[in-house]
């Protein structure tokens, strides 16, 4: 779990990146899931961009992406949301959190 200094620390970084990720009209798929689980090693951080299509609503979305890739959800906002989860390998850590 983390604090809120972490989450607004997560957005700060999160603020440029552009989403690699889109969620259409199938919804919340296992290729989905497999995708943005090893997009998540490299980077850490990712931002998904859900389409009009889809007809999920964004918060519900991210907190069920979340759960599924053991991740942290950081932001819901409009059709897109950032999901954060610390890299099981450690050549790829490059985020380093506020101290709790």
């Amino acid at each position: 779990m983390i604090t809120g200094k972490q989450r607004a620390y997560l957005r700060k970084l999160a603020h440029d990146i552009e989403p690699i990720f889109q969620i259409g009209k199938e919804g919340i798929t296992d290729s989905f899931l497999d995708g943005l689980d090893k997009a998540l090693v490299k980077r850490e951080i990712v931002k998904v961009h859900i389409l009009e299509t889809a007809l999920l609503d964004t918060k519900a979305a991210c907190n069920e992406v979340a759960e599924k890739l053991r991740g942290e959800p950081v932001q819901a906002i409009g059709n897109k949301f950032t999901i954060y989860r610390k890299s099981s390998e450690e050549k790829y850590r490059k985020i380093e959190l506020p101290k709790k």
